[in-house]
């Protein structure tokens, strides 16, 4: 590992830290995910009609990924990577949750029904990755670092168009794109650049939850900010499935099936944040690393269900919070996953930090995504790119991000199709799967690389 790449990092993965300093950079962990918490219990209960428990749903879904974010950090009997991997609701489950809610009530089911058996599935559909993560080591072959690099530029990307959508106000605001809207975002991102360009520790910790107060402040002075009263009970004690447990094959099979394909996501992350925290990427130390967090995705996804919470995967945002404050320390995670448990048992105070405006968040959030395509593109170019590596890339990246940019080209095949592959990381990485597990190496990389190796050694 080179010098430079030695200093990038503040706090290494095992290093201890102070606990003001622990605390502080676990809050702008937090800021750059609550918000992807607890987005999608929003949509499944609006869109289901669930909006009586959605209180509940939230604060289950902040209890359980911070349950699951203690373990990944903790790494109890092997169960999780030892890194700084915030677990947190999954938006990939979001299209055949919906599609099977809508099965349960076009039975005439109720909305107890319809999570009954939603989260009765995804119980069943946790034991996937427990399966899997048995036979990382035999499926070195699938998730190299050419596909794992290419599933998080795939991420980084999905998630930049999040980013900017905030920028602009979000989902429909009235007004989207309006001039104070693109001025906040930049006034964030551009005192958390500055901020992380100076060669001082302390601002580099803190650039960006200072951002984000910037941001506020200017919010609150122009007009842009206020407080709405904070709804629901200010104590919640969950409940082990409140909603009882049922189960159907039919809308099984759609859920198993991105549970799948989750895990190629969860792969890139964890092989981002390995790169990042400077850990191996390759060998039997990044095996197992990757077998404990693939394992304990599962226990994450097992636990949500068990507390009425949707399916948990590793976040991809938080690698890039890692890039920009330089802590990689694994005990910044334990404090991460307390300070989740403790919103979702006091849901007032993750109702204050949803106060934050969005055009805020995406200024903030921005330059993380960003950094997370960066990552992908480092994890891709470890080795050299030949003539099959080119194709490789860019036929997956094609295939992700147009169909994400035109998803009404899957419009003539059943919507379950739709909901699985119109996304750009399950498309582009099942391709990038695949081509690289079909296309034959070129036998002729290692006659090419040779010469090179020598002309630099003289």
């Amino acid at each position: 590992m080179s010098e430079s790449n030695e200093k990038e990092l503040l706090y290494g993965l095992e290093a201890r830290i102070a606990p003001a300093t622990a605390f502080f950079t676990a809050v702008q962990h937090l800021l750059a995910s609550v918000v992807g918490i607890i987005t999608p219990p929003l949509i499944v209960g609006s869109v289901l009609g669930l909006n009586a428990y959605l209180p509940y749903l939230i604060s289950m879904s902040l209890l359980a990924s911070g349950i699951g974010t203690f373990i990944q950090a903790r790494r109890i009997m092997g169960i999780g990577a030892g890194m700084i991997c915030l677990q947190g609701t999954s938006f990939a489950f979001l299209g055949v949750i919906l599609s099977g809610g809508f099965l349960v009530k076009s039975r005439g089911g109720s909305p107890e029904d319809i999570m009954a058996m939603i989260f009765g599935v995804n119980f069943v559909a946790a034991f996937i990755p427990l399966l899997i993560s048995r036979f990382i080591g035999q499926l070195r072959r699938v998730f190299t670092p050419l596909v794992t690099g290419t599933v998080i530029v795939l991420i980084g990307i999905s998630l930049i168009k999040v980013s900017i959508t905030d920028w602009g106000g979000g989902n429909g605001a009235a007004d989207f794109g309006a001039p104070a809207n693109l001025g906040l975002g930049a006034l964030t991102l551009l005192v958390i650049v500055i901020l992380n360009r100076i060669p001082v520790r302390a601002l580099r910790l803190s650039a960006i939850v200072v951002g984000i107060a910037v941001g506020c402040l200017a919010a609150a002075l122009t007009g842009h900010l206020t407080f709405k009263p904070l709804q629901g009970s200010w104590f919640e004690l969950p409940r082990l499935f409140r909603f009882g447990f049922h189960f159907d094959w039919t809308v099984f099979v759609p859920i198993a099936l991105v549970s799948f394909i989750s895990i190629l996501e969860a792969v890139g992350d964890l092989t981002a944040n390995c790169m990042l925290s400077q850990q191996p990427i390759e060998g039997e130390a990044f095996r197992k690393r990757l077998k404990g967090g693939i394992l304990a995705d599962g226990v994450s996804c097992m636990i949500a269900a068990m507390l009425s919470s949707f399916p948990n995967t590793t976040f991809a945002q938080n690698n890039g919070v890692i890039q920009m404050t330089g802590v990689a320390s694994r005990r910044v995670g334990l404090y991460i996953g307390v300070l989740l448990v403790v919103l979702g048992l006091f849901p007032a105070i993750g109702g204050l930090l949803q106060q934050i405006p969005a055009p805020v968040l995406g200024g903030a959030t921005l330059v993380m995504f960003g950094s997370v395509v960066a990552a992908g593109i480092r994890i891709m170019t470890q080795a050299p790119l030949g003539r099959r590596e080119m194709l490789i890339i860019a036929i997956s990246l094609g295939i992700g991000l147009g169909i994400e940019a035109v998803p009404e080209v899957l419009k003539q095949f059943p919507q379950v199709v739709g909901n699985i592959f119109g996304h750009a990381v399950t498309s582009g990485g099942i391709v990038a799967m695949l081509l690289n597990f079909l296309m034959p190496m070129e036998k002729t990389t290692a006659t090419v690389i040779e010469p090179v190796k020598s002309i630099k050694a003289n």
